[in-house]
C-alpha cells in the first residue's frame, strides 16, 4: 500500500517536470527550433527554476518575471493534467503494457495540443518516436503476432484516414483534413487496432463539433484544429477500451 502510494505520487511528479519538456517541444517543434523557453512577448530566456511546472506560474502569479504579461493558464493547466494522468495511469493498471501506453498517450497528447492549437501543426517527430515506442512495448509483452496485427491495423485506419482526405478535398475544393490529422490517425490503429480506431474517431468528430460551432460564429475567422479532440477521443476509447469492446459486441452480435 505505501508503495503504491509512492508510486502514483513519483509518477504524478514525474508527469509535472516532463509536461515542461512536452510544451517546449510543442511550441519549438513547429519552428524547427528547439532552444530553450522564452517569453512570447518580451523574448527573455527563461530560467531553469522559472519553469518549474505549476509552482513557478503561481509564485510569478501568473504574469512574466521580466514584462509582467500576463501568462495563459492553459500550459499550467496542461501541466496539471499530465500529472494526474500519469498517476491515474498506475492506479488503473498497475505495471503493464496498459500503464505505459496510457504514458505514451498522455506525452503526444501535451505535445499535439500546444502545437496544434497555436500553430495548427503536428509535428511528425512525435508521432514517429511515440509510435516506434508503441509497436516497441506491444512486442515485448505480447509478441510478433501482435505487432504485426498492430501495424495493419496503422496502414488500414491512416489508408480510410487519407482517402477521407482526398476525396473532401476533391468535394471541397480545399484542404479537408489535416496531413498531420492523417498521420496521427495511423497512430490510432496501431494503439487501437481497427474497430476501437473507428470508434476514436467518430468520438472525435462530436468532441470538436462545439468548439467548431464557437469558431463559426466567433467574429474572429477561426481554423478548427482536429489534432486536440482525435487525440482526447483516442485517451478516452483507451480507458474504456473494454467497456466500449463489451457494448460493440452487443449491438453487433
Amino acid at each position: 500500500m505505501i508503495l503504491d502510494v509512492f508510486i502514483i505520487c513519483l509518477l504524478f511528479v514525474i508527469g509535472l517536470l516532463l509536461s515542461e519538456l512536452y510544451i517546449i517541444l510543442g511550441l519549438r517543434l513547429p519552428k524547427k527550433s528547439l532552444v530553450p523557453n522564452t517569453c512570447d512577448n518580451c523574448n527573455e530566456f527563461y530560467k531553469w527554476y522559472e519553469l518549474i511546472p505549476i509552482i513557478s506560474f503561481l509564485i510569478n502569479r501568473g504574469k512574466c518575471n521580466y514584462c509582467n504579461k500576463k501568462l495563459s493558464l492553459f500550459y499550467p493547466f496542461l501541466e496539471l493534467v499530465t500529472g494526474i494522468i500519469f498517476s491515474l495511469s498506475y492506479i488503473f493498471y498497475g505495471f503493464s503494457y496498459e500503464m505505459l501506453a496510457m504514458l505514451i498517450i498522455c506525452s503526444l497528447l501535451i505535445i499535439i495540443y500546444v502545437s496544434d492549437f497555436k500553430y495548427y501543426i503536428i509535428s511528425n517527430e512525435p508521432l514517429v518516436i511515440f509510435s516506434f515506442l508503441i509497436l516497441l512495448f506491444k512486442f515485448l509483452f505480447f509478441g510478433w503476432r501482435t505487432l504485426l496485427i498492430s501495424l495493419v491495423s496503422g496502414l488500414i485506419i491512416f489508408l480510410f484516414m487519407y482517402g477521407i482526405r482526398f476525396l473532401g478535398t476533391i468535394i471541397f475544393k480545399k484542404e479537408a483534413l489535416g496531413g498531420g490529422d492523417v498521420k496521427l490517425s495511423a497512430f490510432f490503429g496501431f494503439t487501437l487496432g481497427i474497430r476501437l480506431s473507428i470508434v476514436s474517431l467518430i468520438m472525435s468528430s462530436f468532441l470538436a463539433f462545439p468548439y467548431a460551432i464557437y469558431c463559426s460564429l466567433s467574429k474572429v475567422d477561426k481554423e478548427v484544429p482536429f489534432g486536440p479532440f482525435l487525440i482526447t477521443a483516442l485517451l478516452i476509447v483507451f480507458v474504456f477500451m473494454e467497456q466500449i469492446k463489451s457494448f460493440l459486441s452487443i449491438v453487433f452480435y
